[in-house]
């Protein structure tokens, strides 16, 4: 019986009216969607939190570090502050860093290049979160191996 009221009203393998028109929504949903995950997490700006402008530059006292197989490094440094800084930067947590840093390495490292930038990177970062963004750079102002 399911089958001639089928044929009587011509709506056998046929969708229903409001069928298409919902499939056709849910399809510009989807592509809705898309579009803004898209356009969040790779087209947006991105927050226009400024650079730390370079402020006041604060020697250290050299220091002398024990390497590995008896020998020693002479290190000073200085500490690139920003403008944000409103009191001067103290040393201590940047020497405790370098001593940290630099103990125990070999002097045959010490004396390549990449290996020493390498080394400034990691102590620009360690400064970094140990200053809380008031220090923004480290310069060597004295390197010597012996």
């Amino acid at each position: 019986m399911v089958e001639s009221v089928a044929e009587e009203t011509g709506t056998e393998g046929a969708e229903q009216p409001g069928s298409r028109r919902r499939k056709v929504l849910v399809l510009v949903v989807v592509v809705a969607l898309a579009a803004g995950a898209v356009w969040w997490f790779m087209l947006r700006p991105a927050s226009a939190e400024p650079a730390p402008e370079p402020g006041e530059v604060v020697a250290l006292d050299a220091i002398q570090v024990n390497l590995a197989d008896n020998h020693y490094l002479r290190i000073g440094i200085a500490l690139q502050a920003t403008t944000d800084v409103e009191h001067e930067v103290e040393g201590s947590k940047a020497l405790d860093a370098a001593i940290e840093i630099f103990t125990g390495r070999h002097q045959e490292d010490l004396a390549r290049k990449p290996y020493r930038d390498k080394l400034k990177k990691e102590l620009e970062h360690v400064l970094h979160e140990a200053y809380h963004g008031e220090v923004m750079g480290v310069y060597f102002t004295d390197f010597v191996t012996q």
